[in-house]
């Protein structure tokens, strides 16, 4: 793996998302990355056009951080936060050598179970 915090990258990602910054966000990304989002049914996007698709809300709750943990692989993290909608989320991201998102895989998050 590169030189870079996986964790530090994912803080900036959600202070991307929290500002609406969707050019900035997508910067964050590897040219081929893949998003599978399985909050409002499966979806995989792939490259930066599909990335820029996905729904954005404006609930005063959304992208409310939760937790964030290092991931099981190395170059990759977890982050459980609230989503566009204020719903509670958790997201794994996968890294490129680069520090760049190469694979994201976020779905709903069950309250009662740290289970994803």
């Amino acid at each position: 793996m590169g030189n870079f915090d996986p964790l530090a990258v994912v803080v900036n990602w959600l202070d991307a998302c929290r500002a609406r910054g969707l050019d900035e966000l997508l910067d964050f990304y590897d040219t081929a990355a893949t998003l599978e989002c399985g909050c409002n049914g499966p979806h995989i996007y792939r490259g930066r056009a599909d990335l820029a698709a996905p729904p954005r809300g404006r609930d005063p709750d959304a992208f409310r951080l939760t937790n964030i943990l290092p991931g099981d692989e190395p170059g990759s993290a977890v982050l459980e936060y609230s989503s566009y909608e204020g719903k509670p989320v958790r997201i794994f991201f996968q890294f490129a050598p680069s520090g760049k998102i190469a694979a994201t895989l976020c779905g709903p998050l069950d309250r009662r179970s740290k289970a994803a």
